[in-house]
C-alpha cells in the first residue's frame, strides 16, 4: 500500500493479516452474540472483541485496516469539521498507474444494541437513487443483501451513460459498517475479489461511548504513516477521487 490520501468531503454515500476470530465467552451479551453470528463466522468485518490483535493492519482508531503492496489508501476528511469521515482502498490500472480502476469506501456508524440498520438503510437508498434516475438491483452477495445500482452520468461524448455502483453494509455489535464497490469492482467478480477480501478483514473498534444510531464515528491518523508503509501523497490535498473515473469498460451507454 503506498499512498495516503485525503479527500475534501465526507459523502453519505490493503495483503493484510487475517482475523483470528477468539471465541465468544459467557459474559458476551446475548444482543453482541446475535449481531455476531449475522456476519457469520467464517468472515468479517470483525468487531475487536472477535480478534487477539489488529496485527500489521492501518490503526485508524475506530477501523483498522489491512493492507496490500499496490493498493492506495485514501481518506476521507470533512473539511468543515477537519474529520476523517471514511476510508477509501484505491487499485489502479496496472498499465497505466494513473486511473483508478477498482475503489472500496468504508464508513462507521453507530448502531442500536438490539437491532441492525442494514434493512433500513438498504431501502433509503433505493429510493433516494431511483428517485435520482439510477437503476437500484438488489441481491444476495458475501455480506448479506446487497444493492447494485447504475447511476446516470455524461460521458465525455455528452451521451449518458450509467456508472455502477455496489453497496453493502455489515450490522455489527452496536455499530454498521457500509461498503461502497465502484468501478470494475461493483460489477466483475474477479476485480471485486480482492478489495472484498480485504473489507472482510476490517477490524471495527466501537468503543463504549455512547451515540446516536446512525452517527459517523470518526477516524484517527496514523501516529507514523512511514510505520505502516505508508507515504505522504505529493498531490494536492483539495484532488477529490472520482471513483467513475474510468474507460468505457465500466459504463454503460443507453
Amino acid at each position: 500500500m503506498s499512498i495516503f490520501r485525503r479527500r475534501n468531503k465526507a459523502d453519505e454515500v490493503p495483503e493484510g493479516t487475517s482475523a483470528v476470530p477468539k471465541v465468544s465467552g459467557p459474559s458476551d451479551s446475548d444482543d453482541a452474540a446475535s449481531a455476531i453470528r449475522a456476519r457469520g463466522s467464517a468472515h468479517g468485518p470483525w468487531d475487536i472483541s472477535e480478534v487477539s490483535d489488529i496485527g500489521e493492519r492501518v490503526d485508524l482508531g475506530a477501523l483498522a485496516v489491512p493492507g496490500r503492496p499496490g493498493l492506495e489508501l485514501r481518506l476521507e476528511v470533512d473539511q468543515s469539521a477537519q474529520q476523517v469521515t471514511g476510508v477509501m482502498l484505491v487499485s489502479k490500472d496496472e498499465a497505466t498507474h494513473d486511473v483508478v480502476e477498482s475503489s472500496v469506501q468504508a464508513q462507521l456508524f453507530a448502531a442500536p444494541r438490539s437491532e441492525g440498520l442494514w434493512d433500513e438503510i438498504r431501502t433509503e437508498i433505493g429510493d433516494n437513487l431511483r428517485g435520482a434516475g439510477a437503476t437500484v438491483e438488489e441481491r444476495d452477495g458475501p455480506f448479506g443483501p446487497e444493492l447494485l445500482t447504475r447511476m446516470p452520468m455524461a460521458g465525455p461524448d455528452g451521451r449518458t451513460v450509467f456508472a455502477p455502483v455496489t453497496f453493502v453494509g455489515v450490522d455489527g455489535p452496536r455499530w454498521f459498517l457500509r461498503g461502497v464497490f465502484a468501478g470494475k469492482a461493483a460489477i466483475d467478480p474477479a476485480a471485486r475479489a480482492s478489495l472484498e477480501e480485504l473489507f472482510s478483514d476490517i477490524v471495527v473498534r466501537r468503543g463504549d461511548n455512547p451515540m446516536a444510531p446512525r452517527e459517523a464515528l470518526t477516524l484517527t491518523l496514523p501516529g507514523d504513516p512511514a510505520t505502516h508503509g505508508i507515504e505522504a501523497d505529493p498531490a494536492d490535498e483539495n484532488t477529490e477521487l472520482n471513483p467513475f473515473e474510468r474507460g468505457p469498460e465500466i459504463t454503460e451507454v443507453r
